[in-house]
């Protein structure tokens, strides 16, 4: 396949006109067959989300191949090539079953690749569970996480934990070098948190939520954040992060450091209504979704309009969205040599875009699929 006369995202977000080669799933120097005249359109990387839980009627954590198919079917509709979803807070053996289903599942040709889990429960702190449920929270433990890493196969890339919870510092030292760790869910303070950064933790899940706010004298984890963070997530649909708070993290942290994430639940894809999240029940007006006391509870967003909120609506240069929504999230999961850029020898997920960022063309693995 040849797409010819592209704008070419490159990865340091800026564009070049040119052509791109794929041969055998895979972005090449040359290329034959099908040819895609792309005038007019501008080609970015398959997107990579590294934090989401469900959509289209499904989520994650109901543990089942069926689950997991439809997810990825819908993800890579949106251009979304990679995925790492997240778990809940829920007990042991319930995360066992979860991740014993990532372990076996294998993807279709018309879905995104598994390429991780993300383990957002249960080491976070009951102030700042958000819509977590409070009855399964589980102090940070390290042979916890290797039991459930064994059955997984691996697949945790991603570890939140609350570092001012027992023993959650310890447990961050004696894991950092086996998964990623994101501070989550969490009251910690300044110094708490540099501790954290100090002992291995790399990442900040979905800033400014379920955390202290920053201030000019208690900066708290944003604050150590943007001293000690080599990433940070950020929700952009439109509900849990101002525009301005948005256009100030990428700032602040540049945008080599931000990742953009969804945080979609189930009702991602699906019409307004009841649904749930974590057990708990959850209803969506729109793209606000809430649990019954009025939490916020994940987003009702995919990744692709997140992202295309981001430009359209906050301001934010579509370079530094798309390295937000494919480059650094690769980065963090160690999964750049395959995904989130056109480079040679990739994997060739490609989305094309017309000016108004709609997408007119989802190529997934070098094959279109709409």
């Amino acid at each position: 396949m040849v797409i010819q006369n592209a704008k070419v995202f490159q990865p340091d977000g800026s564009f070049q006109t040119g052509d791109l080669f794929i041969e055998n799933g895979r972005f090449a120097d040359s290329a034959g067959g099908e040819i895609i005249d792309a005038s007019g359109l501008t080609a970015i990387p398959g997107l990579v989300d590294l934090h989401f839980h469900g959509c289209i009627g499904y989520d994650f954590c109901d543990g089942t191949s069926e689950a997991i198919s439809a997810i990825t079917k819908y993800e890579a509709s949106v251009g979304v090539g990679a995925v790492c979803p997240a778990t809940m807070t829920f007990p042991e053996e319930v995360l066992g079953k979860i991740a014993d289903a990532a372990a076996a599942w294998h993807s279709k040709e018309d879905s995104a690749e598994l390429v991780g889990i993300n383990m957002e429960g249960p080491f976070i702190a009951a102030s700042k569970k958000g819509a977590q449920n409070a009855d399964y929270l589980h102090i940070p433990d390290a042979e916890m996480f290797r039991r459930l890493q064994k059955r997984a196969n691996g697949l945790f890339k991603l570890c939140d934990i609350a570092p001012e919870t027992e023993g959650g510092i310890d447990c961050i030292r004696e894991l950092a070098g086996e998964v990623r760790i994101s501070l989550a869910h969490t009251a910690s303070d300044y110094d708490a948190a540099k501790a954290a950064f100090e002992a291995g933790a790399k990442q900040v899940t979905h800033l400014y939520n379920a955390m202290l706010p920053y201030t000019h004298r208690a900066p708290g984890l944003i604050g150590a954040a943007c001293d000690f963070a080599e990433s940070v997530e950020l929700i952009a649909d439109g509900v849990h992060v101002h525009p301005s708070a948005v256009r100030m993290t990428f700032r602040a942290f540049g945008d080599d450091r931000v990742i953009l994430i969804s945080d979609s639940m189930m009702a991602t894809g699906m019409p307004d209504g009841s649904y749930s999240l974590g057990g708990q029940p959850v209803e969506v007006r729109g793209n606000l979704a809430t649990l019954a006391d009025g939490t916020i509870a994940g987003s009702a967003t995919n990744l692709f309009d997140c992202m295309r909120t981001a430009v359209q609506k906050m301001g934010i240069p579509l370079g530094s969205a798309v390295k937000a929504a494919a480059v650094n999230p690769a980065k963090a999961l160690g999964i750049d040599q395959n995904y989130g850029s056109l480079g040679c020898g990739k994997v060739a997920n490609v989305i094309l875009l017309d000016e108004a960022m709609e997408r007119k063309v989802v190529i997934l693995r070098g094959k279109r699929i709409c």
